[in-house]
């Protein structure tokens, strides 16, 4: 069965950082991307950032780049969100998600339907 757990959140005030994992289970991470989204109260899904398991590739929205990091750690079966200079507009709940590896196909890793298995999120609160 494919599980993916997400831990990290938490309350930060604005300007700190957070590291989010996503810990998976029940499938070979080689073959998949990793993708991130989040959800603010009353907005739709948004897309965070995305990794490419199979050569590392990863890409970033306009709102994170420069703030956010995502790596991956295969040998762990283990996804890392590292979120620095966080703002309140950053308050959502964090969902990792797993599909198919994209390869050149990038702007798969956008969209939330290339995603097959989703965990369960984690809240994540900026104060001001």
């Amino acid at each position: 069965e494919v599980q993916l757990v997400e831990s990290g959140g938490g309350l930060v005030q604005a300007g700190g950082s957070l590291r989010l994992s996503c810990a998976a289970s029940g499938f070979t991470f080689d073959d998949y991307a990793i993708g991130w989204f989040r959800q603010a109260p009353g907005k739709e899904r948004e897309w965070v950032a995305c990794i490419s398991s199979s050569d590392g590739s990863t890409y970033y929205s306009d709102s994170v780049t420069g703030r956010v990091t995502i790596s991956s750690d295969n040998a762990k079966n283990t996804v890392v969100l590292q979120m620095n200079s966080l703002k309140p507009e950053d308050k959502a709940v964090y969902y990792c998600a797993a599909g198919t590896d994209y390869g050149s196909r990038w702007y798969l890793g956008l969209i939330a339907e290339s995603y097959a298995a989703w965990g369960q999120g984690t809240q994540v609160t900026v104060s001001s």
